[in-house]
């Protein structure tokens, strides 16, 4: 009996020990998602489009293309309701009609480095030897850059009420490393203060220039 018992342990010991536990990951990580919507946020901000407070306004995204292209003409909804705009979904109803398109959202990347790059030797019958980098100095960034622009004309007349942009916002993250070994990041992405659980060494964010531009000023 005391046997019998001893082998029903085993046995479940076994099976708890073969559990396994499923993972997946997204096709998209959230550094490259948090660079356009940065970007987007920005340039959507820096978008001087002056029409006439408490109009009914229907915005137009037909022109409006680029990754995450909902969420940059949804920042661009949230700033014309700041400005005293009220939208609506028909243009029917509408007094204006705003026309909103992007010239760019995406992410530009660039490396610098004082050192070897990692390069492959062909071998005879056994096919690559690839050597790893040896980096005294690199500087690897990733750039996300938003362009918008946008017009307002009257639903009954098509006057041009106002005309706005291009406007651009960016968005960075670079990677630093040092003497092979010293490594960390900086970024403009998370505030400050939200930036203790992100887990980079050394993290800290870094303003960057023409992140509050006055409105109409932009390029």
């Amino acid at each position: 009996m005391r046997y019998l018992t001893l082998v029903g342990c085993f046995v479940a010991l076994s099976l708890a020990g073969c559990t396994t536990e499923k993972t997946s990951s997204p096709t998209r990580t959230a550094t490259e998602q948090l660079l356009i919507s940065t970007a987007a946020d920005r340039a959507a901000r820096n978008l001087a489009l002056k029409m006439p407070a408490d109009q009914k306004v229907f915005v137009d995204p037909t022109n409006f293309e680029g990754t995450d292209a909902k969420y940059a003409i949804s920042a661009i909804k949230d700033e014309l309701l700041k400005r005293g705009m009220r939208l609506v979904d028909d243009k029917k109803n509408a007094d204006a009609i705003v026309e909103i398109r992007a010239g760019a959202l995406s992410i530009d990347e660039s490396t610098a480095i004082v050192g070897i790059p990692e390069f492959s030797i062909p071998i005879p019958t056994a096919g690559n030897l690839t050597f790893p980098e040896i980096a005294l100095f690199k500087k690897q960034q990733r750039q996300g850059l938003a362009k918008f622009a946008a017009m307002g004309y009257s639903t009954k007349t098509g006057e041009l009420i106002s005309s706005a942009g291009p406007d651009y916002g960016y968005s960075e993250k670079t990677q630093w490393v040092v003497a092979l070994f010293i490594s960390w990041n900086t970024n403009d992405l998370i505030p400050q203060n939200q930036t203790e659980n992100e887990g980079y060494f050394f993290t800290r964010s870094l303003p960057l220039q023409r992140q509050d531009l006055p409105f109409g000023q932009g390029e």
